[in-house]
């Protein structure tokens, strides 16, 4: 089913079948919407697995983080050597045939417009256009790889990559790789390239946040406060390592030991042959790896303009507060698995509300005057 400009109106169209809109889709159609009648999920992969199919193949499960189960279908016990691409794209593809959400792939998102104030949105895509009462956009961030800018970036005759595109660190064996950004990624591509026989530089802004303190539930829900103040603010979204610092654990103390997760400071620029530091030491390398994060992939949503002054799309949980009907999940505060499930629930409540409190205001009666 295609629906087109002109054709009925879905009450709700769900972008990006990642956890957040697995878990909205699930819980729309367990209040009663039906697939294909009243609600669609659009994604752009061709096939299920969301931003994981994506990962690199030596990111196993038992060495990734965050992953959480859907509701209603726990995850089990992976082999933990598995590489987290496959359990993960395995376990999304079983969840959308048990719960029957079918779902359109590949399926590109070009623009999401205004047919008129307060009216249904138009939902633009290289395939076709729905049109909808509501958008719940779980897009995540996985399409918009961050490349900071450093002088001299054009001159580096070696080969730059981000995390984006890593895939294999003995690809590496016997070369000399700079390592940028201060985040969980960069510490494991570190291990990595260390134990495939590369050398390595490890260049951050700032010193690394090591915390021993428990990675437990009292540290997430503080984290996700710290989160959605700045959502709520409008400001962009940071990080997630800003908020949380990294996990000192045995394998990451070993290697600061070592010396290998130790940072020699930050980056100034890139030379022909490497990179020059902020003290002035110059380091010769073959690669440079961007491990510099991700920023939330809306570039679809630009023409409803719901980007504050800060630069950031102000929130209350999932709500837009600049456009009723749009709800961000997999945004700010719930751009963790654990966050985005229950993102996805409340955004499926929040549709549901928003569409019966549309469809009793169309039933009030309309007041007549006496003549």
């Amino acid at each position: 089913m295609r629906q087109r400009t002109g054709s009925a109106v879905l009450k709700v169209v769900v972008v990006g079948a990642g956890q957040a809109g697995l878990s909205a889709a699930h819980h729309l159609r367990r209040r009663g919407l039906v697939p294909e009648e009243d609600f669609v999920v659009l994604d752009a992969n061709p096939g299920p697995g969301g931003a994981w199919r994506h990962r690199w193949p030596s990111l196993t499960f038992g060495g990734a983080h965050g992953i959480h189960d859907l509701p209603g279908m726990p995850l089990g016990v992976p082999d933990p050597a598995e590489p987290a691409s496959a359990v993960v794209t395995r376990y999304y593809g079983e969840y959308e045939r048990r719960f029957g959400l079918p779902v359109h792939r590949p399926v590109a998102v070009r623009r999401v417009e205004s047919v008129s104030d307060g009216g249904p949105l138009d939902v633009v895509a290289d395939t076709g256009t729905w049109r909808t009462q509501l958008l719940i956009n779980g897009t995540g961030t996985w399409d918009r790889p961050h490349w900071p800018y450093y002088p001299g970036r054009e001159l580096f005759r070696g080969r730059q990559l981000h995390t984006h595109d890593f895939r294999s660190a003995g690809e590496f064996r016997g070369r000399h790789v700079v390592v940028v950004g201060g985040g969980t990624s960069a510490v494991q591509f570190l291990l990595q390239l260390d134990a495939a026989g590369a050398t390595t530089t490890w260049v951050t802004r700032r010193p690394p946040q090591f915390t021993p303190r428990p990675f437990d539930a009292e540290w997430g829900r503080d984290v996700e406060r710290r989160v959605d103040a700045r959502t709520r603010a409008g400001l962009p979204t940071q990080s997630v390592v800003s908020a949380t610092g990294l996990p000192l654990t045995p394998q990451y103390r070993a290697g600061i030991e070592a010396g290998v997760l130790v940072s020699a400071g930050p980056l100034r620029e890139l030379t022909a042959d490497g990179v020059r530091l902020a003290d002035g030491r110059e380091v010769r390398a073959d690669a440079i790896l961007w491990a510099t994060g991700f920023r939330p992939a809306l570039d679809h949503l630009a023409p409803l303009g719901l980007r504050e002054p800060g630069g950031g799309i102000r929130t209350d949980g999932v709500r837009v507060l600049a456009d009723p009907r749009v709800l961000l999940v997999g945004y700010g505060a719930s751009a963790s698995t654990l966050g985005a499930t229950r993102a996805g629930r409340a955004a499926a409540q929040e549709a549901v509300r928003l569409l019966d409190a549309g469809a009793a205001r169309r039933r009030e009666p309309v007041p007549t005057t006496g003549g």
